[in-house]
């Protein structure tokens, strides 16, 4: 295919119709093959389902969830139903406690995989004649071979220049003439902040092109990169238990991410009742993911936050959009009694000038044993006089408050003092005394 084509494959744009057939269609086959294949994790869930029942889309509800403890409990390839002989990628999340959640490849699904993060970069108007710098992890991560296979099949130059080394990051987008960007959000402005510092306007250079993921990210930080960059931003979904990078992107035109529904059915639930919530309403995503051949998954709770919009896109694309990725169900923070989301507050603060979008929340325990929290944030520039430093703090306080509806400790910090990260930034440090 062309770049210059408006999609990768005809079934970006399918008739609604045809697409719901097709989802039930692939539903059976999928739930008949796990049935079929010897798995005693699905033989047990799926003994009383019969894939004749699955008439409508609405008879998923019949299936069982899947958790991450599920595969987990798993590990390291219990959920596998491909022979280990068609196994030819395994890649893991990148958790940092317990075991890490074990995914498997056959050579048809990274051709699958490949071609639907094709689709999100076509969308960004990504193709031959196109220099791409991956700066997305190399290794179990699925991010950066995710984004590099798919930016070789569409013909683009691509750089592995994976994450880290920010400086030398900085060059290569100087000095190779490159024309689109990808990394995770926080990265992205690590970026931006190291060749404002050695004196380049990222501006000026070639690049127009951002393609972040891998963390949720404010309509103010994608505001603030495509300022700073002098980019698009093209918003990248996915899950490596689903498949990695290529669950759903953004084109530009609308908003939100086109989910890619002919190999993934996406339901938005209230995580405690676990009924439906109406489009446009935030819930859970629950992903089923009934094409791949070596770890198909149904109905999995992803715990990521967000809602549906089905209005028609200007791009011509058919699917459902997914709205920008709120946060997670288990990363609310619960501080007196007030819940939290951190993307709450990273939503507020990049409201407020004199600010950037580099912030940590740290929970403590005050003496008479309530919570308490404490937003660092850094300043744009320094140095400040004391009265404009206090009032900038004043104001960020009054903004949580009314944003959190809780009173919030603030300290202003100069620029470059948060560490920053190559990849997922850590936001939360929770120092609260336990028992």
């Amino acid at each position: 295919m062309a770049s210059a084509e408006r999609f990768w494959d005809a079934a970006e744009a399918m008739p609604r119709g045809e697409l719901a057939a097709l989802q039930v269609q692939r539903l059976r086959a999928c739930v008949e093959r796990l049935k079929g294949a010897g798995n005693a994790f699905y033989r047990e869930r799926l003994a009383p389902i019969h894939p004749e029942d699955l008439h409508t889309l609405d008879d998923l509800r019949r299936l069982p969830f899947t958790t991450k403890d599920d595969i987990r409990r798993n590990y390291p390839f219990g959920l596998f139903v491909a022979p280990s002989s068609e196994i030819v990628r395994i890649h893991a999340s990148t958790g940092t406690t317990g075991k890490p959640t074990v995914v498997g490849y056959t050579r048809a699904d990274l051709e699958l995989w490949s071609g639907l993060v094709a689709r999100g970069l076509v969308a960004a108007g990504i193709g031959p004649g196109d220099v791409f710098q991956n700066a997305l992890g190399y290794g179990l991560f699925t991010g950066g071979l995710g984004f590099h296979e798919a930016a070789t099949r569409l013909g683009a130059a691509v750089i592995p220049a994976s994450s880290g080394n920010t400086p030398r990051q900085v060059m290569l987008l100087r000095d190779f003439g490159v024309t689109a960007l990808a990394s995770t959000p926080s990265y992205a402005i690590n970026v931006a902040e190291v060749a404002a510092a050695e004196g380049i306007d990222l501006r000026t250079l070639p690049l127009r092109a951002a393609c972040v993921g891998a963390e949720p990210m404010s309509d103010g930080l994608r505001r603030e990169i495509e300022e700073r960059m002098g980019v698009t931003v093209y918003e990248q979904f996915g899950l490596s238990e689903i498949i990695g990078p290529g669950v759903a992107a953004s084109c530009g035109h609308g908003e939100g991410m086109h989910l890619w529904e002919d190999h993934f059915i996406a339901e938005v639930l209230d995580p405690d009742s676990h009924e439906p919530v109406a489009d446009g309403e935030v819930g859970e995503l629950v992903l089923t993911a009934p094409t791949k051949q070596a770890f198909p998954l149904l109905r999995y709770r992803t715990r990521d936050r967000t809602r549906l919009e089905r209005e028609a896109c200007a791009c011509g694309r058919t699917s459902v959009r997914l709205a920008r990725i709120l946060g997670r169900t288990d990363d609310m923070l619960i501080v007196r009694g007030v819940n939290v989301f951190p993307s709450q507050i990273e939503h507020a603060l990049v409201g407020v000038p004199g600010l950037v979008p580099q912030y940590q929340i740290v929970l403590g325990t005050r003496a008479d044993r309530q919570d308490d929290i404490r937003v660092r944030v850094e300043t744009a520039a320094e140095p400040r006089e004391p009265a404009e430093l206090a009032a900038l703090e004043a104001r960020v306080r009054e903004t949580l408050h009314s944003a959190l509806g809780l009173s919030v400790l603030v300290e202003l910090l100069p620029p470059r003092t948060i560490q920053r990260s190559d990849g997922k930034t850590v936001r939360v440090v929770d120092q609260r005394a336990k028992g």
